[in-house]
């Protein structure tokens, strides 16, 4: 498994290429954490997790993947570089919490890293200049 970093990320200046190095290509409906789910939602509610998680929205300017351009106005979702698994809460991996290993990104963008799906980005309008009376 490669494990991604925001370091490595930002190297890549276009979304469309660090939608790519994230994107995972996983299966619509595989649960993550099953009957431990309760896990999660105890991690996600912990004030150690909500000081993160501001951190790393404050770092990528509340844009999706950290690019300008790409402001998200509605929640933000901190996505998990290398997914988050029942034992790294179990045996408490500090990389769940570790900036390094997460990402700004809106709802769709989110989904569309877990599933493949680069149907659910946002898609920005072609650029407009001055004297361009072409409608999109």
């Amino acid at each position: 498994m490669t494990i991604r970093t925001h370091s490595e990320m930002i190297q890549l200046h276009s979304f469309e290429d660090r939608f790519e190095y994230l994107r995972l290509r996983g299966s619509v409906g595989k649960d993550t954490f099953g009957f431990d789910r309760y896990m999660n939602q105890r991690f996600y509610n912990s004030v150690e997790w909500k000081r993160v998680r501001d951190q790393v929205i404050v770092r990528d300017n509340g844009c999706d993947l950290g690019v300008k351009g790409y402001e998200i106005y509605d929640r933000i979702a901190i996505h998990h570089m290398n997914p988050m698994v029942v034992d790294d809460l179990r045996h408490g991996n500090n990389d769940i919490l570790d900036p390094e290993y997460l990402v700004a990104t809106s709802h769709n963008t989110h989904n569309a890293i877990h599933y493949g799906d680069a149907s659910k980005l946002l898609r920005l309008p072609p650029a407009r200049f001055k004297g361009d009376t072409k409608l999109w």
